[in-house]
């Protein structure tokens, strides 16, 4: 990637972040105004659940500025990982999130304490939430499939969230305006629900890669890539990492045992670019062995 080219995913990526931030602050304040004022504990839930993705949103702009960043002395192989250290906190918050509504819809349930005041605000602010996470989850699933970046995904997720949880809550809104009260507490947990799906869904695919686990479709496209190749014998110890929007592939090649080191070094240079081309933002390290078979 040329300078002109970085620079401009750089710009790309921190400002769709802070525009989900600026969304994440709007909307935690309208639906606490309102959610307090009308009781409700499904708006209060999702006041809760929108200021969670509002730090969430915070943590990934954070992430975004610096998992960029170049290897240094420290970081050999870049800062890829604060991404998917980023995407694994959220998934923590979105569980406690989760917690603490489950906690109070039940208890709401049990002591009977379910009536609510519905107004117009009450509509105003889920519609509202419903239309901006919808838009905001659009844009950031863009930008983070067009740069590989597993923070944007996450943070494209939680607004992805907020769009089923706040047409759950609707509906509970609905109910309660024709004195069907108990509704809003089960929309509440309608909506932590969805929570523990997309935060079970966000842990394991950030834990995963920060347990450098193999990514299983990256490996496919490489092995489909290097399955006609004919210009090495053959191939092995393939392996592959990711680190936040990079990826780090090593393998080794045998090559007939005359084969020149000018000869070695195009064959192994053509098969990293041939792989860089496929897996965009990807270090690849082929190392040369004579096969044992064309050795005289």
């Amino acid at each position: 990637m040329n300078e002109v080219a970085y620079n401009q995913m750089l710009k790309e990526k921190n400002r769709v972040a802070a525009l989900s931030v600026f969304a994440a602050f709007l909307m935690t304040t309208f639906k606490i105004i309102v959610g307090i004022a009308t009781g409700s504990l499904g708006i209060l839930s999702e006041a809760l659940h929108s200021g969670l993705d509002l730090l969430a949103a915070a943590l990934t702009w954070f992430a975004v500025r610096v998992s960029d960043k170049p290897a240094d002395e420290d970081h050999h192989f870049g800062h890829g990982k604060i991404e998917n250290l980023s995407a694994f906190i959220e998934t923590l918050l979105l569980l406690v999130t989760a917690g603490w509504v489950i906690y109070e819809a039940i208890n709401r349930l049990l002591s009977g304490s379910t009536h609510i005041e519905v107004g117009i605000g009450s509509y105003i602010v889920v519609i509202s939430s419903i239309i901006i996470d919808f838009t905001r989850s659009r844009a950031l699933m863009r930008v983070a499939k067009k740069h590989n970046s597993q923070a944007l995904e996450a943070d494209a997720l939680h607004f992805a969230t907020d769009v089923w949880s706040s047409a759950v809550v609707l509906v509970g809104l609905i109910c309660a305006n024709f004195g069907i009260y108990i509704a809003d507490s089960i929309a509440a947990i309608g909506v932590a629900i969805i929570i523990i799906a997309v935060s079970y869904k966000l842990g394991k695919r950030a834990l995963n890669v920060l347990l450098d686990k193999v990514p299983s479709e990256t490996v496919a496209q490489i092995r489909d890539l290097l399955k006609d190749d004919k210009s090495f014998e053959t191939y092995h110890d393939l392996k592959v990492r990711a680190s936040g929007s990079d990826i780090f592939v090593e393998l080794n090649i045998h090559l007939q045992a005359n084969t020149s080191f000018v000869t070695s070094h195009e064959i192994a240079s053509k098969i990293e670019s041939k792989i860089k081309t496929v897996i965009p933002r990807s270090f690849v390290h082929v190392h040369v062995e004579p096969d044992k078979h064309t050795e005289d």
